[in-house]
């Protein structure tokens, strides 16, 4: 067996993050491998849609939740706060299969805002669904880790880490790609699907039997909130619910997602969009009404405090009472807590909200990429990775949602209070904006059956603009002091970042400008070239060789005298060699290396203005990590200090050390 040198220890730790690497995201793709990743019908549903899908989890216990502060009685209206959000959603899916037609690049909001409403506009759509982006991965995750703490009372208390946990998973999957996360969360979103529409027909025909049981909390009294007192009468009443509405609304979170995706989609892409835009919104609005009848049915009971809100028979409950969501009260009371069933479906819900993030997973990047391209985030969002996903993109979101999940301990009833604000107002301005879109188009067409189909769809967005006009209204009048000014906040905050970024680019773009005149193209008049010069050694040698072999106009070699005797030393071998460049020797008396070779710089610049000083700097190419501290230290803060200087050039001249000869070749 042949041991490795010592000097591979760099190349080991490289090679073995490089191996890591493969194993986590898979060997990279080429780029004509791009194809591969488009997605058919039946798994874009999966993918883009299980967000909206997933909402059915925690938006009906937001509703419950909402209406408990005015009692019990008031609780029996949450079917009708449901079908007052399904109505909108059917409205909002009907308004994108518009916007998918009109504008298949991926743009989404952000490029519908930004094309018919102006640049303002479509930034402040971008700032919005970015935002409501990373909310969406920790609110789906935090109320996934709920339901996991449902199935597994062991792991109650333990909901923050099993979100962060579910994070980091679920970017390494997405990492891997687009079409292979698909691939995985197809199934477990086909089931989940499958699991409350049983649950839902088993539920119905016991209703009509007359043998649905009653949910663990339909017995409890629920002790109304001081404001709320006279249940849902008055003007506090009327408030309430348009409270509960607008928490229900979060099951509108995730539509958006698949106009931004339709470059993700087969040919033709469009339709294929606008298809399965139509199979979420009647898949959605069916499971979303199918929980809140069966809640209602039961007399399934959800407040923010059991401890404090619940009574049973006059008493608090027991103190370590854990209240557990809607649908696992629902599964319990058609199934039997404990049964199969009940265990398939708790075991669904929570796979399905963690995938539910994967939504999030591919609007984000897709829409970082697009800004990006156009000069509002940094240019490294833009490219595609090792298997032709963003990412970076998924990388920033998922540090974005794990700050949100530890900072709010994976609380869903906080996090929601945050959400949904974002999403609507992508919403409103982008159906603000197909409303322009087909103004302008009708126009310009002459086609009568063309025309029709324009006022159609200009029809349906202006309904849409209606309806998420005044939802949003609703939502910053309900939720802007239980935590939406903090999205407000976030939202504004990204804006002046994206700003700025974009007027640092361009300010760039106009400085480096070539301008028609001759001269930024003037060759310089003469050339200098400088080399630095601590002890007469073998890289200086190769340096004083590469310098010669330029054949520039002037060449000097510089020394600093840090210590009299070895600048003498340094003189002694220079005369001995009979090396034919001059020495120049640079009084240091403050001991510095950098301040005097900088000063002699600037004066060779305000000597000849016109001329081109090259410097080259003779550097260590080590083998081992600890190599690199002992070596070139000096030469890097030479190197980053002469970039600040106009009319330098740096020329690095490596000499390899044996350390990382024998570590090129264990590479080999």
């Amino acid at each position: 067996m042949t041991l490795a040198p010592r000097g591979t220890s760099v190349t080991r730790v490289l090679n073995f993050f490089n191996a890591f690497k493969r194993v986590l995201v898979g060997r990279p793709f080429r780029n004509d491998k791009l194809a591969h990743t488009l997605l058919p019908k039946r798994i874009a549903l999966p993918v883009f849609a299980s967000d909206a899908l997933s909402s059915v989890a925690y938006a009906p216990d937001e509703v419950l939740l909402t209406l408990a502060l005015a009692g019990v009685a008031s609780v029996s209206f949450a079917p009708w706060v449901g079908l007052a959000v399904i109505i909108v959603l059917l409205t909002v899916v009907a308004s994108y299969r518009q916007n998918v037609h009109a504008y298949p690049s991926g743009g989404g909001d952000y490029e519908v805002a930004t094309v018919n409403l102006g640049r303002t506009a479509g930034l402040t759509v971008a700032s919005a669904l970015m935002v409501d982006y990373v909310l969406t991965v920790a609110v789906s995750m935090s109320s996934a880790a709920n339901y996991l703490a449902t199935a597994v009372p062991g792991w109650h208390g333990t909901q923050a880490v099993i979100a962060v946990v579910g994070v980091i998973v679920l970017a390494l999957v997405n990492l891997r790609g687009i079409r292979e996360a698909g691939s995985v969360f197809a199934v477990p979103t086909y089931i989940f699907m499958f699991c409350i529409f049983a649950m839902t027909a088993v539920g119905l025909f016991q209703a009509a039997a007359g043998t649905l049981g009653r949910a663990p909390s339909a017995g409890f009294e629920i002790v109304p909130d001081a404001a709320f007192s006279q249940g849902l009468t008055g003007l506090a009443g009327g408030f309430l619910l348009l409270r509960a509405f607008s928490s229900g609304a979060a099951a509108l979170t995730g539509v958006e997602a698949i106009s931004n995706g339709v470059p993700n989609f087969r040919k033709p892409k469009s339709k294929n969009a606008a298809t399965t835009l139509l199979l979420l919104g009647v898949v959605a609005a069916g499971m979303m009404a199918g929980i809140l009848f069966l809640a209602n049915a039961t007399g399934v009971h959800i407040v923010a405090d059991p401890a404090t809100e619940f009574l049973q028979n006059g008493h608090p409950l027991p103190a370590g009472y854990v209240q557990n969501p809607s649908i696992s009260q629902i599964a319990g009371t058609i199934f039997g807590a404990g049964s199969i069933p009940f265990f398939i479906i708790v075991a669904a819900t929570g796979v399905i909200l963690v995938f539910a993030s994967n939504t999030a997973f591919n609007g984000f990047p897709v829409l970082a990429s697009i800004l990006a391209r156009d000069g509002y985030l940094p240019r490294q969002l833009r490219t595609r990775g090792d298997r032709l996903a963003f990412s970076n993109g998924v990388i920033l979101l998922a540090i974005g949602a794990l700050v949100l999940i530890i900072s709010f301990d994976a609380d869903v009833t906080k996090l929601i209070q945050l959400y949904i604000v974002g999403v609507f107002i992508s919403f409103t301005a982008s159906q603000l904006g197909m409303v322009r879109h087909w103004t302008r188009e009708l126009r310009v067409v002459k086609d009568r059956h063309i025309r029709f189909r324009m006022m159609r769809s200009r029809a349906i967005n202006s309904l849409g603009f209606c309806m998420t006009l005044t939802v949003l209204l609703i939502v910053l009048v309900t939720k802007f002091e239980q935590g939406a000014w903090i999205a407000l906040l976030a939202m504004a905050v990204l804006f002046a970042i994206m700003w700025s970024i974009r007027s640092h680019y361009d300010n760039v773009a106009k400085e480096l400008a070539v301008e028609t005149d001759s001269s930024t193209r003037a060759l310089p008049a003469r050339i200098h070239a400088v080399i630095l010069v601590s002890h007469v050694r073998k890289p200086v040698m190769r340096a004083v060789a590469f310098a010669r072999a330029s054949r520039p106009s002037t060449l000097e070699a510089i020394t600093v005298d840090l210590d009299a005797a070895e600048t003498e030393q340094t003189i002694a071998d220079w005369d001995r060699l009979d090396i034919p460049v001059p020495l120049t020797v640079l009084a240091s008396p403050y001991r510095e290396t950098l301040t005097p070779l900088i000063s002699h710089i600037k004066a060779m610049r305000r000597d000849s203005p016109r001329d081109l000083i090259v410097v080259y700097i003779p550097e260590y190419v080590v083998g081992k990590w600890w190599e690199q501290l002992v070596h070139n230290q000096t030469a890097l803060r030479i190197k980053t200090r002469l970039h600040f200087e106009p009319g330098v050039v740096v020329a690095s001249v490596p000499w390899q050390l044996k350390s990382s000869t024998e570590a090129k070749k264990y590479q080999e």
